[in-house]
């Protein structure tokens, strides 16, 4: 087997990417030269990497392991960079930041000020979920992941404290709940909501507790975005339960109320999770200590 680097990056993007035409431009390559180059491994394998059909592609068994070493040789290589980067400016970094919804309202002041004091390092945000994140923690297909609760210590990972979400109720100005300064979650069960989608861990913690009390949640739609979402409330269609630095930063622009929540639960951790710190590349410890808060002076 005779696999070069340009070959596993463009297999990576063309498996993440579902497409090899997607892949192909991630890769900034052509359709047919990437076409080409994923034959050429198959040749060499004597086994198909891909299977092909008019929604994409699909990784075979052989597809799905060449995709594991592919990704632990793109960490190394990341782990090289950084290391090398302490005895000279030539070389970029990069860093596969993985992060949660809640998380993305913390992350612009943070990722701005890394990226302006590292000109030389380049970051990929990606959006998931908190489970779907451990796990690619996990199997090295990301350098950083922020996520919800406590990570799961089967899961062998490190982790550090990232950030507090405080989850609220978002009501139109003329409601019959705007009138508290805070409220418990069933008492806002009569009233229909707007939702998170479908599959939404937000959406799936709320369901839970309205379950715990013994009542259904009332949705009336399901949308993608905070700033959607507050929309709704205003035009009336229902409520929200949002993490409140999302309902505040609407709130001086919308005709919405903000009321925290009274329970226990509404009060949610957001941490840092890596494979293990001492082995990410240079760059990407420096990304870690950008993101954990600062340690109180005692």
């Amino acid at each position: 087997m005779r696999f070069d680097l340009t070959d596993l990056r463009l297999f990576v993007h063309v498996a993440e990417a579902g497409s090899i035409t997607h892949g192909a431009a991630r890769a900034n390559m052509t359709l047919a030269s990437a076409s080409e180059r994923i034959r050429a491994m198959e040749n060499a394998l004597s086994a198909p990497l891909l299977e092909r059909n008019r929604r994409g592609i699909r990784l075979t068994s052989a597809g799905t392991v060449l995709l594991h070493h592919a990704w632990i040789v793109s960490q190394q290589l990341e782990q090289m960079r950084g290391d090398l980067d302490n005895f000279g400016k030539g070389l970029t970094g990069h860093v596969r930041l993985l992060s949660n919804i809640g998380a993305m309202e913390f992350l612009p002041i943070p990722l701005a000020a890394f990226l302006s004091a590292h000109p030389n390092i380049d970051v990929d945000l990606e959006h998931h979920g908190s489970g779907e994140i451990i796990r690619a923690i996990a199997a090295g297909r990301g350098d950083i992941g922020i996520v919800g609760e406590t990570v799961d210590p089967g899961a062998e990972l490190d982790s550090f404290p990232f950030a507090e979400i405080r989850l609220v109720l978002v009501t139109p100005l003329r409601h019959p709940l705007s009138r508290h300064r805070k409220i418990a979650f069933r008492e806002t069960l009569d009233h229909e909501f707007i939702g998170f989608a479908a599959g939404s861990p937000m959406q799936d913690l709320l369901n839970y507790h309205a379950f715990r009390a013994g009542r259904r949640f009332k949705l009336r739609i399901r949308l993608n975005g905070t700033d959607l979402m507050c929309q709704m409330v205003e035009k009336g269609i229902g409520l929200a339960i949002l993490p409140e630095t999302a309902a505040r930063r609407f709130q001086q622009s919308m005709a919405i109320r903000v009321i925290p929540l009274t329970d226990t639960w509404a009060l949610r951790h957001l941490r840092i999770c890596v494979r293990s710190f001492r082995s990410l590349p240079a760059h990407a410890q420096r990304l870690v200590e950008f993101l954990r808060p600062p340690t109180p002076v005692p």
